[in-house]
C-alpha cells in the first residue's frame, strides 16, 4: 500500500504524534521514511535583532536536533528515515519533496507550534488538504499513533 511515506514535522507535539504514525506505516508497510522539516522563509527573517545567517543557522540547529529525533526513534522500530531540512514555505517544501521523492504519503500533525502564525499566514495542514497530489494524512495531538 505505500512504498514511500513522508513525514513533515515542525517539533510540535502534533508532529510527534504524526512520526509516531509516520514511524509505524513505514515499518508496517516495509516502505521507505522521508522526514523533512521547513525553514519558514516568511517569518525566519522578522527581527532587525538578530542577523539573517544567526536566526538560519539557530533554525537549522533545531531542525536537525528535531529530525535525529525523529531518526532515532525511527531506527529504534527498525526503519530507516531519510531526513532533510528545507527553506521556503512549508506547504510547498513539503509538496515539492512528496513529488520529488514518490511519497505515497503525507503524516503531519492537525496543528504547528505557532498558533499566531497559523492565524496569520494560514495553515500548512489546510494547504496540504487542498493542494497536495499526494495523499494527507493528519494526526492530531490525542490521537493513538496506531
Amino acid at each position: 500500500m505505500y512504498e514511500t511515506v513522508l513525514l513533515a514535522t515542525d517539533g510540535s507535539a502534533c508532529a510527534d504524534r504524526a512520526a509516531e504514525r509516520a514511524i509505524d506505516l513505514a515499518s508496517t508497510y516495509g516502505a521507505d521514511l522521508h522526514a523533512v522539516y521547513a525553514i519558514e522563509t516568511r517569518t525566519a527573517y522578522d527581527t532587525a535583532i538578530v542577523e539573517r545567517d544567526e536566526v538560519e543557522a539557530n533554525l537549522r540547529a533545531e531542525g536537525e536536533s528535531i529530525l535525529g529525533d525523529v531518526a532515532d526513534r525511527a531506527a529504534e522500530a527498525g526503519v530507516e528515515a531519510t531526513t532533510a531540512i528545507e527553506m521556503g514555505v512549508p506547504a510547498d517544501v513539503i509538496e515539492a519533496y512528496a513529488e520529488a521523492h514518490d511519497a505515497d504519503v503525507i503524516v503531519l500533525g492537525r496543528r504547528g507550534r505557532s498558533e499566531l502564525r497559523r492565524a496569520l499566514l494560514g495553515s500548512t495542514t489546510d494547504a496540504l488538504v487542498r493542494e497536495s497530489p499526494v495523499p494527507v494524512m493528519i494526526v492530531g495531538e490525542d490521537e493513538e499513533a496506531s
